[in-house]
């Protein structure tokens, strides 16, 4: 069974829903069956590379909020982050544009560390001091740590046409998908959760797909094996008799 998630490294709720979600597959009794791919969703995909600015000054400026209320916001993410175990930081964090990041999180797919780098991601941008925004050797790094080749990421950020369609593409389906926020689980391309529900919700909906997920059934010549054809396999080929 696969499991596709749309989030963006700029988004706390995302941060804390990949936590709840893992709780919920972690307890899955078929987790080394269910496939977890990372897909891309930005927030701000208007905003320049390095046009970066403090998270309050952009909740202020986005929602309309007063400063107290914005910090207020923050603060009870913060506390909904340390019920996962997870450490945020309340007080001076930035925002910035995340499309290298998900054009790394593509490059990161292709060598099977998709899950290390957006996990290294999400801990640089909510709980680390150092920003992730508009400073490719932060994210190199962040790479090398998430086991990628460092000159290979390099080479990545240094073309802004790599990886970059791929990035769009998944945007594009999120869109025929029905997904206008972040993040959004789609089990199976069965059923969609959306937001930061708590683990019980992601159980219950892995159950679900889970029980649907019907193996392939073969078309045979009626004797019902499917397998009564010549074919060739990994131990060679069925070679007719005379």
């Amino acid at each position: 069974m696969r499991v596709e998630i749309w989030s963006d490294i700029a988004c706390p709720w995302c941060y804390v829903g990949k936590a709840r979600f893992e709780k919920a597959l972690d307890a899955f009794p078929h987790r080394d069956g269910v496939e977890v791919v990372h897909r891309s969703f930005e927030l701000d995909p208007g905003r320049a590379k390095g046009d970066t600015q403090p998270v309050i000054k952009m909740l202020t400026k986005k929602y309309g909020m007063s400063e107290a209320q914005a910090q207020a916001g923050e603060d009870n993410l913060g506390a909904q982050a340390a019920a996962e175990g997870l450490d945020y930081r309340t007080r001076d964090r930035d925002h910035g544009n995340t499309f290298d990041m998900h054009r790394l999180l593509h490059f990161a797919k292709e060598h099977g560390r998709q899950d290390e780098l957006i996990q290294a991601l999400y801990k640089a941008n909510f709980a680390e001091e150092r920003s992730v925004f508009g400073d490719d050797e932060r994210l190199v790094e962040l790479a090398a740590g998430a086991g990628l080749d460092a000159e290979d990421a390099r080479k990545v950020l240094a073309d802004p046409t790599a990886y970059a369609d791929d990035v769009r593409a998944d945007e594009r389906e999120a869109a025929e998908l029905g997904a206008n926020g972040v993040p959004f689980f789609v089990l199976d391309r069965k059923y969609g959760v959306s937001g930061a529900q708590p683990a019980e919700v992601f159980a219950q909906a892995l159950t679900q797909a889970w029980g649907e997920h019907a193996p392939l059934k073969l078309i045979d010549s009626g004797t019902g094996s499917g397998d009564d054809a010549e074919a060739c396999g990994p131990d060679g080929c069925a070679v007719p008799q005379a």
